[in-house]
């Protein structure tokens, strides 16, 4: 039956492609006749179910105007993540639960058409010569694609997609992601312009958090953000400016990368600057950024802890140039102010672990002072962990705090 199906759709989408007017522009209003056209010539209406016939003329519509398969499960406001291992193989995360789907694509052809379609609507390539592009649907949806021959049973695409509509703080609190408490002293930080650095592994939501906490910027300030692929979500800032990266291609475009952005957003007279991701070498441009008056800048960092962080940080910062681990220690302390680390817990929720300030340098070490931290307390009948971020103490340095005229 699966085969009958695929290969009348692939009848149909063949007589529809031969209707079609190449030599104007034709809206999805016109495209939807002509499938229905075709569909009462065939007699295919009167011949299918008419919930059959309803997903027939669904799938031409998405294989000739969306991303064939994929246009549902993105349109899918409870999928999170959708990752495709090859034609034969798609999986999709909803709730924190993975699942393997029984669609399939119809070949190997119309999955690389479908990527061809995803990296030429952001004006990023993929090929052979080059395998590997990170992308985004317009629906903000984070791609990366990965080619043969990097992926022996590729092509494999990767999507997360976020919500609609941005996630606010009083949804964390009711999801118990983070406390009142907390969410009131960050709200506080965000405001006074403490330089907040985001850590956590894959999956934890650190670009969630950003967006979250990018809603306590004052919106009379300039804020501009960098990323590898725009996906940030900052909402009531009137003064913004989104900056993206560009890779190099067979056309001459050379690349510009995140530290290339850096430098020129610093001549566009910024009050905040927001990194995305900090991966590489850029950390010495943050850095700079976070030394040189941009008060209440934001990043995020993959790491296992705060403390972790900071040494992700040195190897980063020594990926971009060389000098002592001293200096570069120095330059951490005075740059960053607040890590906030997230984590997934072993029931698949998402939290707020850490809260820690980053004090000075004691001898060879970077100090934090503990502000916050999730202790757990047992689990429940339905194996949901329990616990609470319990304060362990103050805030040393509250001068920024006072500059603003803010107390805690």
């Amino acid at each position: 039956m699966v085969k009958d199906y695929g290969e009348l759709k692939q009848e149909l989408r063949r007589s529809v492609l031969e209707r079609l007017d190449y030599g104007r522009e034709q809206s999805d209003e016109e495209v939807l006749e002509m499938i229905d056209a075709v569909l009462l010539e065939g007699q295919i209406l009167r011949q299918l179910p008419v919930g059959e016939s309803h997903r027939l003329r669904t799938d031409l519509f998405r294989s000739l105007r969306g991303l064939d398969i994929l246009q549902g499960l993105i349109e899918d406001p409870g999928i999170t993540e959708i990752m495709i291992n090859g034609p034969d193989s798609i999986f999709i995360e909803r709730d924190g639960q993975l699942t393997e789907l029984e669609m399939r694509f119809e070949s190997a052809e119309k999955l690389q058409d479908v990527i061809q379609q995803i990296v030429a609507g952001c004006n990023r390539a993929v090929n052979e010569a080059s395998p590997i592009a990170d992308a985004r649907l317009s629906n903000g949806a984070r791609v990366n694609i990965v080619m043969n021959p990097i992926a022996l049973n590729g092509p494999i695409v990767t999507i997360r997609r976020f919500p609609d509509t941005p996630i606010t703080m009083e949804e964390l609190i009711r999801w118990e992601s983070v406390s009142r408490e907390v969410a009131e002293l960050l709200r506080q930080l965000g405001q006074a312009g403490y330089n907040i650095f985001i850590s956590g592994g894959t999956g934890s939501g650190k670009t969630t958090f950003l967006n979250v906490l990018s809603g306590f910027i004052p919106p009379r300030e300039r804020v501009i953000t960098i990323e590898d692929s725009a996906e940030l979500q900052l909402q009531g800032l009137r003064n913004l400016v989104r900056l993206e990266t560009r890779s190099s291609n067979v056309e001459g475009c050379r690349e510009i990368s995140v530290r290339d952005l850096i430098r020129t957003s610093l001549r566009m007279r910024p009050d905040r600057i927001i990194v995305g991701e900090v991966r590489g070498g850029e950390a010495v441009d943050m850095m700079q950024c976070l030394n040189t008056g941009h008060d209440g800048s934001m990043s995020t960092g993959h790491a296992n802890s705060a403390r972790d962080m900071l040494s992700r940080l040195e190897n980063m910062f020594l990926m971009g140039m060389d000098i002592p681990l001293t200096a570069i220690r120095k330059q951490i302390v005075s740059g960053i102010d607040i890590i906030v680390h997230l984590g997934r817990l072993r029931d698949r929720t998402r939290k707020v672990l850490e809260v820690k300030e980053v004090v000075d340098c004691e001898g060879e070490n970077i100090r934090l002072n503990p502000l916050y931290q999730f202790e757990e307390s047992g689990e429940n009948a339905e194996g949901r962990v329990l616990g609470a971020l319990v304060r362990k103490g103050g805030l040393l340095r509250d001068q920024k705090l006072r500059a603003a005229g803010l107390g805690l």
